[in-house]
């Protein structure tokens, strides 16, 4: 999302739910829970019920996890196919591979659903174990700066598990003849507020300025759903997001009539799982976990459910980003 950033059909997120008040209708939860008894070990070790966990990585989790039996999620649900409310579950690549990874560590994975710009501070609170919400991992990120590079936090650690690249979205039909981001100087262009899409757009305004011509108009939205409508409605020339959520919501909205998706994707890079830095075991049993999946089949198995295939990964890796 950081990307981040969409919806049940495109208007569900990354990395978004209903306009305005059905953004984040409280905190909605979901356990993405796999069998338990599923690819075991045998290692013996106590689950959160006193049995003993089959799970291959359970006791590479840290003891209060284990104690808990729950790895506690902050996303933004907004975000079709990554994730996105439908029938009032979460649902999506993410929570998929959340499933996969429970089998691997034997405990569930809640989510709840928020604001994105606040998934990280929220892990760095300790409000949320990790953060799964199509983010995008760069060193900005890890190192906790601003767009400035002012110091705002401790900063977060990325297990990646996922590649997706920038793309440019405009309304069907294409009025305004848009064929790349550059084109947008100038111009009006809608965004989910604290994704690297704000950023790139701020980057590519720059140029604008740099080169003689317009600035563009940025405008920023707590939800990505929001930015969509501006485009639909004319309101925006176009919109910047991750490529497999925009070409979901130009295939899917109003039943494909309603979007277009400009070019291939660009400046590809990797989704992570946030934890905190000081829960470097967590985030070592998280990296472990995606191999397991990416090893036994399970991970490709959900990206061709969702037609995700394009950000498949071969292996973990642990922050990365650039």
């Amino acid at each position: 999302m950081s990307a981040r950033s969409i919806r049940p059909t495109t208007a569900a997120r990354t990395r978004l739910a209903a306009v305005g008040s059905l953004a984040v209708a409280g905190a909605l939860l979901l356990t993405a829970c796999g069998d338990q008894t599923a690819g075991g070990s045998g290692s013996g070790d106590v689950d959160a019920s006193g049995k003993a966990s089959t799970a291959p990585l359970f006791a590479k989790l840290p003891k209060k996890i284990q104690d808990a039996g729950v790895i506690k999620v902050g996303t933004n649900a907004e975000y079709a196919p990554m994730e996105y409310v439908e029938g009032g579950k979460i649902v999506g690549v993410d929570p998929d591979i959340a499933a996969a990874l429970s089998k691997q560590l034997g405990v569930e994975f809640n989510f709840t659903t928020g604001s994105f710009d606040g998934l990280i501070t929220a892990v760095n609170t300790g409000r949320y174990d990790i953060a799964m919400s199509s983010i995008t991992d760069n060193k900005q990120r890890q190192e906790g700066l601003d767009d400035k590079g002012k110091k705002l936090g401790e900063g977060v650690d990325f297990v990646d598990y996922f590649t997706a690249g920038t793309a440019v979205y405009v309304k069907k039909g294409n009025p305004k003849g848009i064929k790349s981001i550059e084109d947008l100087c100038g111009q009006t262009a809608a965004v989910q507020r604290g994704t690297t899409y704000e950023e790139a757009l701020k980057t590519q305004s720059k140029k604008c300025t740099d080169g003689g011509k317009k600035a563009i108009t940025i405008e920023s939205f707590e939800n990505d759903t929001e930015a969509q409508t501006r485009v639909k409605s004319g309101g925006a020339v176009a919109g910047v997001n991750d490529y497999p959520v925009a070409v979901d919501m130009a295939r899917k909205a109003d039943g494909g009539n309603a979007f277009e998706v400009i070019g291939e994707q660009y400046d590809a890079g990797p989704f992570g799982i946030v934890v905190d830095k000081q829960n470097t075991q967590l985030r070592d049993a998280l990296k472990e976990a995606v191999d397991g999946i990416i090893k036994d089949g399970s991970y490709q198995k959900v990206l061709d459910k969702w037609g995700a295939q394009s950000g498949a990964i071969k292996a973990a890796q642990i922050n990365g980003g650039k």
